[in-house]
């Protein structure tokens, strides 16, 4: 079945209500922290204050004798046992060297690199009695210099012996010289230098885990807050503890929120996992707010300087790149690929430009790990991109929207001169469309109508492109991944023609019981209630890589189309079998089998029935049952885009922001709930707008400490700071996915932050402001327009 096909199928566009939220809202969710075990005891972490520094001991004895503490461990009780956490891509450089992979422990025995690092884990029989313990262990360390910035990390104190200037890696795309040619001959070049703040996740729920270990059959249960709970359970078995994998099940029940965060193998999962066999007991750790935000993983923080070269017209011919990656104290699971893999592929966005060349350094500083978030190099790529742009636009003399214009891809597929080859879309219809929603013309009038009363008023446009689904497994290995990329789908039919699907993805807030049980039902002609989903537990799915870069439908969903196939063509068979027919002249529609050129039919139902109570059967053609399982590999990216639209007006007394409208028009090709993607896209473009004007992680330049370690001193974004924002869509359909998706859960976040900067700086031009860093602050947004009047 093709994508067109599948499209018109009952249930496919309808905004079903979400299945899951009644238990969500009644309060009957199930989260790692609600899980409770017999024997039950509970672990805390002991963490570094410091941001650089020698351990010279850690002193147990006094928190190992204080009541209920059943163990204190430390860096040396597992050193030999435990090793230390993989990185899960590598990045060569250009004479093809490997990047610096220096080891990343459990609980550091010698050194800290970070505030927050982990020195030591206590358990005990309560959370009081554990807290209290950590607080009694005493570590004697020899502070020393950290280091912060990036730009100097290379004349700092050396984090790692591995890497002693603190450079990982050098990684580099492009022709070099076709580029250095293009600019040699340009009309007009255009340059601009950017930041990408730092940013801490939030999700709802903390990170949270509780282990367990079962003497007698030596096998171990690991409940946690993840979002890939089979990559989780091959990173900790196969790398870190080495446990056979078949003796340890992964189970990731509700998880509130991840956004990449909670993709990646953590210290605390490992800690509890091998803690839970020496002590025979399960342990539970749950995080608190104030911990997270020096211990879960950061997200974005680069600094970039792009070229544009372009001809008289505008026509862009050949770009730039030189990005400086912080990556924290470590590689974390997915770091290495964020600015590189993830990054610099989308440098071409939407436009036509010929050549594009990247260089991104790679760097280890006293700060926390920084991996995937929302987005994942895709926001980093279309801030860059859609910045520079508009920068273009206005040296040039021209509006923002007639530069990408002139610029768009319009004809596919489209090879990128970065390694990527779109298969589709349609970047002027997303525009067109968004002016329209917009209300383009009318934008003059409006500003007139602000500047009446004292404020600025600006527009900002951001035309983004995304690749989701990261694909396909050969193609990813050979550029470093070390995992694979599939997605895995089984549908059980039972006997009375309801069905269960266990899916390799995983839900943290996406609506998978809801959407996969449309496209279950669809297909089979069932109503979606008669549809269960089961994901997050190891022990009762296939293997599946998890929820992330926006794959669940084009891959996961894909996955059991495929399944589906399967069982559509036994189904066929027995339908056949029932009603003397050739299998080759049934056809299947609306969840009835018919014969062709006749009144012949049997509903699914009985097919199903049939196959369990298999008395009228061909028994020596087919086995009993229904129930297939399917692989997936994808063949390329998915590739949403869009155009994004802010308007902004600007107080110049305060130096407020406000965000007035707000357009976003997305390409996501064939949608199955336009409920569901309406409110991914509400909470990514929320997202983007928290980075664009309110959050941003600060370490202390000279102690390292985070000074944003707290809602007191990191800003999150709040309903009442947006408008009602407007939504549009345009669908050219996937072409290498029977479904047509490609993917929504980080459009939002991808382009609205230079939509709203884009649209700040368009309403300071007129008092000679030409840039500002995220987050537009009132503090900073005042700042910049006391400098220009200076």
């Amino acid at each position: 079945m093709g994508a067109t096909e599948f499209a018109k199928l009952p249930h496919i566009g309808e905004s079903v209500k979400r299945k899951e939220d009644l238990r969500f809202l009644t309060g009957a969710g199930n989260y790692t922290d609600d899980i409770v075990q017999p024997g039950q005891k509970y672990a805390v972490f002991v963490r570094s204050p410091y941001a650089h520094a020698n351990i010279k001991s850690v002193d147990t004895a006094a928190a190992a004798a204080m009541p209920g503490v059943a163990a204190v461990f430390t860096g040396k009780d597992i050193e030999g046992k435990v090793n230390g956490l993989p990185c899960g891509w590598l990045i060569s450089n250009p004479d093809g060297s490997p990047m610096k992979e220096p080891p990343h422990p459990v609980l550091a025995s010698t050194k800290v690199r970070y505030v927050g690092d982990h020195v030591a884990m206590v358990v005990a029989d309560t959370l009081e009695q554990a807290k209290n313990a950590a607080e009694a262990v005493a570590v004697d360390y020899e502070e020393l210099a950290p280091v912060i910035d990036m730009r100097t990390a290379s004349q700092g104190p050396a984090l790692h012996a591995e890497a002693p200037d603190n450079h990982c890696y050098k990684w580099t795309l492009g022709d070099k010289a076709a580029v250095d040619a293009a600019f040699a001959g340009a009309a007009h070049v255009t340059a601009i230098d950017l930041t990408n703040n730092r940013l801490i996740p939030n999700a709802m729920e903390p990170r949270a885990a509780n282990a367990s270990y079962n003497r007698a059959t030596d096998e171990y249960q690991l409940y946690v807050a993840n979002q890939n709970p089979h990559v989780e359970r091959l990173l900790m078995t196969a790398f870190v503890l080495g446990l056979p994998e078949h003796k340890v099940r992964v189970i990731a029940p509700d998880v509130g929120g991840g956004f990449g965060s909670k993709i990646f193998l953590y210290a605390e999962d490992v800690a509890l996992t091998w803690a839970a066999r020496q002590l025979n007991c399960p342990i539970k750790w749950t995080a608190e707010r104030s911990e997270s935000f020096v211990s879960d993983a950061h997200g974005r923080d680069h600094i970039s300087h792009a070229e544009m070269a372009m001809d008289k017209d505008g026509k862009f011919l050949a770009m730039r790149v030189h990005t400086h990656a912080n990556l924290g104290a470590y590689l974390s699971t997915f770091a290495s690929a964020i600015p590189t893999i993830l990054y610099g592929t989308l440098l071409a966005g939407q436009y036509a430009t010929p050549q594009i060349y990247v260089e991104v350094d790679g760097w280890f500083t006293s700060t926390a790990p920084v991996d995937a978030y929302r987005g994942a190099g895709r926001p980093e790529a279309a801030y860059l991109v859609e910045r520079l742009v508009t920068r273009c636009a206005w040296e040039l003399g021209l509006p923002q929207d007639e530069i990408r214009k002139r610029n768009f891809i319009a004809s596919f597929p489209y090879q990128t001169p970065v390694a990527l080859q779109y298969d589709t879309g349609d970047f002027h219809a997303c525009m067109n469309e968004s002016q329209k929603l917009a209300d383009v013309a009318g934008f003059e009038a409006r500003r007139k109508a602000s500047e009446a009363r004292g404020l600025r008023r600006g527009m900002g446009y951001s035309c983004y492109i995304e690749a989701c689904g990261l694909a396909p497994s050969n193609i990813a290995g050979a550029l470093g991944a070390r995992a694979g990329l599939f997605e895995a789908g089984e549908v059980r039919v039972h006997p009375t023609g309801s069905v269960t699907v266990f899916t390799g993805s995983h839900s943290h807030g996406q609506g998978h019981e809801t959407t996969f049980a449309q496209l279950v039902a669809a297909r089979l002609g069932l109503d979606p209630g008669q549809v269960d989903i089961v994901h997050g537990d190891t022990g009762r799915v296939p293997f599946g890589m998890g929820t992330y870069g926006s794959r669940s439908l084009s891959v996961g969903g894909t996955a059991i189309m495929k399944a589906l196939d399967k069982i559509e063509a036994k189904a066929k068979k027995i339908a056949a079998h029932l009603m003397e027919a050739s299998d080759a002249d049934i056809e299947f529609a609306g969840g009835e089998f018919t014969v062709k050129g006749t009144d012949k039919k049997v509903p699914f139902a009985q097919v199903a029935l049939t196959a369990y109570v298999p008395h009228n059967y061909p028994l020596d053609k087919l086995e009993p049952g229904l129930n297939e399982t399917a692989f997936y590999d994808p063949t390329n990216f998915t590739y949403p885009a869009g155009t994004y639209i802010c308007e902004v007006e600007v107080d110049p007394q305060t130096g407020v922001v406000r965000v007035d409208r707000f357009t976003a028009v997305d390409d996501f090709g064939v949608i199955v709930n336009p409920m569901i993607v309406e409110g991914q896209v509400h909470g990514g473009v929320v997202q983007g707008m928290g980075q664009a004007l309110m959050e941003h992680g600060v370490y202390d330049p000279d102690s390292g400490q985070l000074l944003t370690g707290s809602y007191m001193d990191y800003t999150m974004p709040r309903a009442a700071d947006f408008p009602e924002f407007k939504l549009g869509h345009v669908c050219t359909p996937c072409t290498h996915n029977p479904i047509g998706s490609k993917g929504c859960g980080e459009a939002g976040a991808i382009g609205s932050p230079p939509a709203v900067i884009n649209a700040v700086l368009d309403a300071l031009r007129p008092l000679g402001v030409t840039d500002i860093d995220m987050p537009a602050t009132p503090h900073r947004v005042w700042q910049a327009i006391q400098s220009a009047a200076a």
